[in-house]
């Protein structure tokens, strides 16, 4: 029994799709066929070398997927045949793994391959790091964003907040304030921080969760009011800020950082308790992920292009049926 693959065997090249022979199962594994993977600008970052995680080729990307349970290794008791979720995982055909979250029946594969990066970093920065209370306001960049959506809809949603999502086009604004934001900005024009201090009545944001860097964390910055919090999620426009330490003591505000996949390595209680409270509020109705694109594995260099050519919303996924 074998299994396809999606393989970078160089740097900032196409990755190669590939058949390969199926591992075996160890004692302590279980094996899982694939239906969906979540595709994260991380992935496309890996490939070019380019990831704070560097690994060397030939290697396959990916960090959650949604899938069956196949088959058991003999000292796995508590699984069975059940579809569950990952966090990290790859695009391929199926997987011998030991981290699995179950996915509740009115939980579909594709909205399971979108929660735990988008919505886990989302509720780890909401949640745990910004510490948002009810009735407070957040900026979220990159707000047409897979991630940036899903803070949206958990601010929104689930902790009752007032969103303002700033995104690089008016499309993309609107389909912010479509799924939950109240305002949109276009930071391609005009400025961020004059918009969003018109639209605070001059106050600023309690919350800003930044994830494009350059001019535009700075702009986030400073919007932010008095004892306000700014959480680094990324740097999608490619340029990582300084931060001018002034801004953060003028207004006594913080400035923290968000990194899933280290929580993972570090307080994996917390970790699994991001992905847990997730699938629970997916599976009660109170979040709604949005799947911007959908592209067969045999399309994974396309789904990368598509992603890098900024023409995707919310989360782009490839489908293994």
């Amino acid at each position: 029994r074998g299994y396809r693959v999606a393989q970078c065997t160089e740097l900032a090249k196409p990755l190669i799709l590939q058949d390969l022979p199926a591992p075996p199962l160890q004692p302590h594994q279980v094996r899982v066929g694939v239906q969906y993977c979540g595709l994260n600008f991380a992935d496309i970052l890996a490939c070019q070398g380019l990831y704070q995680d560097r690994h060397t080729p030939p290697f396959t990307p990916g960090m959650e997927f949604s899938g069956t349970v196949m088959e058991t290794g003999e000292n796995v008791s508590a699984v069975k045949e059940v579809r569950t979720t990952l966090t990290p995982s790859l695009p391929t055909s199926h997987l011998c793994l030991q981290m699995l979250w179950q996915i509740p029946d009115s939980v579909s594969h594709e909205d399971a391959a979108v929660l735990p990066i988008a919505y886990g970093t989302a509720w780890l920065a909401l949640c745990r790091r910004a510490r948002l209370q009810p009735g407070e306001t957040v900026l979220v960049t990159a707000g047409a964003g897979a991630t940036g959506l899903a803070i949206i809809d958990l601010a929104a949603n689930v902790f009752q907040a007032k969103v303002i999502a700033a995104a690089g086009s008016d499309p993309k604004c609107e389909l912010a304030v479509t799924r939950g934001a109240s305002h949109g900005v276009n930071y391609s024009r005009g400025s961020l921080r004059e918009e969003v201090k018109a639209l605070t009545g001059g106050r600023g944001v309690d919350v800003a969760i930044e994830a494009v860097g350059g001019d535009v964390f700075k702009a986030a910055l400073q919007s932010l009011a008095w004892e306000g919090r700014i959480v680094v999620m990324g740097f999608a426009g490619g340029k990582i800020p300084s931060i001018p330490a002034n801004l953060l003591l003028l207004k006594n505000v913080s400035a923290m950082g968000v990194y899933c996949s280290r929580y993972q390595q570090e307080d994996f209680p917390l970790f699994s308790s991001a992905i847990s409270s997730v699938l629970q509020y997916c599976q009660e109705g109170k979040i709604h992920p949005h799947i911007g694109a959908v592209f067969k594995l045999e399309e994974v260099n396309e789904a990368f292009n598509h992603v890098l050519q900024r023409k995707s919303t919310g989360k782009v996924i490839i489908s293994m049926k």
